[in-house]
């Protein structure tokens, strides 16, 4: 059979046969430091489970509105106003599959051929490909390292062109963890209210953030700012929960009712049990959340210290998620083993087969000089892959 053009310019996931690969290699009793991960290696809390077996007990397993069940979507609207600031109502609310089909259901009824999108890199893999799944153009501005990976007004304004539709932010960041301030954000918001461009704000780490650091929403700072955003969040990061399968999109009425158009012929609703556990994932003690966070932050803080230590490696101090961006530039040009490094991808091929330590490469999100290890792994998972990796890096000539 002759396959769709979209078909054939898709690209697979970099993570998640990365992560399939150090799977494999582990079913074949190799020992492997999987770095890769992108979710908590927490459980579930026990009173969200415990509300997804109630949910079964009681035959909630009928289909749901499409757009998620009543009670969920008033509590995503308290939870919006409660910590974000935000004022919506259940109708402006999509519940989906997962942040990642909120984003998909976003981008197809906001993008099209001859549109513009603003993507700054490093970014999150499946951004750009969901992108180009609507036949628009991603525009992608190369931020940083000194800037911790964040975009600036000078670099936004220069992307802007007569076709830009919109532009993707995330804070907190994957790939790098960075947190935008209140200040960045209104910095950025006024250029984007004045050219009148969309944004997509994907804040699915928002409750993973450190060091007294605040999450601010863009869409909060302004009503014009609020007219022009999507806000993108869900429950897998927060609450451990990334096999339920629940994200959510806020947004203007128009596009709300559009994007829940576009998922009855798709999906049609989520799970109806999943529904259940997050409303109360949201409704619920945070105390989970809050262990989870402490945790995350000793062992941010260990990575990166050991990560600055190692020859020919800068690492900046993510604010937020549960990653770390090294940049190995230094490195570049080197050889191990007679197998030059000319790339993160090079190393990441180096460490893979020789080290058993699983990484990914800056290529999948934008930079091939960095390479991005997740933190959602035990702390003696930690010490050993790093101290993998340090010896593999004191042996390059």
């Amino acid at each position: 059979m002759k396959l769709a053009e979209r078909a054939k310019n898709i690209s697979p996931s970099p993570t998640l046969s990365i992560d399939a690969q150090a799977k494999k290699m582990i079913a074949e009793g190799i020992k492997v430091i999987n770095f890769g991960a992108g979710e908590p290696d927490f459980g579930t809390p026990e009173n969200i489970k415990q509300a997804g077996v109630k949910a079964i007990e009681n035959d909630m397993t009928r289909y749901t509105p499409v757009a998620g069940i009543e009670p969920l979507r008033r509590a995503i609207v308290k939870k919006l106003a409660e910590d974000n600031g935000l004022d919506y109502e259940p109708g402006q609310i999509v519940v989906s599959a997962g942040a990642k089909h909120s984003l998909y259901n976003a981008f197809q009824v906001l993008c099209q051929e001859g549109d513009e999108v603003i993507l700054p890199a490093p970014y999150w893999v499946s951004y750009l490909e969901q992108i180009k799944l609507t036949g628009a153009r991603p525009v992608i501005v190369s931020t940083r390292v000194e800037n911790n990976f964040k975009l600036t007004p000078d670099e936004l304004r220069r992307a802007i062109t007569p076709n830009t539709r919109l532009i993707v932010l995330n804070s907190p960041s994957n790939p790098t963890g960075a947190v935008y301030t209140g200040d960045e954000l209104v910095a950025l918001g006024e250029i984007l209210e004045q050219n009148k461009i969309a944004v997509i704000s994907d804040e699915i780490y928002e409750k993973l953030i450190y060091d007294g650091l605040e999450h601010v929403s863009i869409a909060a700072l302004s009503p014009g700012l609020k007219e022009l955003t999507v806000v993108i969040n869900g429950v897998s990061k927060s609450y451990a929960m990334t096999g339920w399968r629940i994200g959510y999109a806020a947004a203007p009425a128009p596009v709300a009712k559009a994007m829940a158009d576009l998922q009855s012929h798709s999906t049609s609703n989520p799970t109806s049990i999943a529904q259940a556990a997050s409303v109360e994932a949201l409704e619920g003690t945070q105390e989970p959340v809050r262990q989870m966070v402490a945790e995350f932050v000793k062992r941010r803080d260990y990575m990166v210290e050991r990560l600055n230590a190692m020859p020919g490696v800068n690492c900046n101090r993510p604010g937020g998620a549960f990653y770390v961006f090294p940049e190995i530039k230094p490195l570049l040009g080197k050889s191990y083993e007679g197998v030059k490094i000319d790339s993160a991808s090079d190393l990441a091929k180096v460490l893979l087969e020789k080290a058993h330590v699983a990484i990914v490469p800056g290529i999948a999100f934008g930079d091939d000089t960095c390479f991005r290890l997740s933190y959602a792994t035990s702390m003696d998972n930690i010490r050993e892959g790093l101290d993998r990796i340090e010896k593999v890096l004191q042996q390059l000539s």
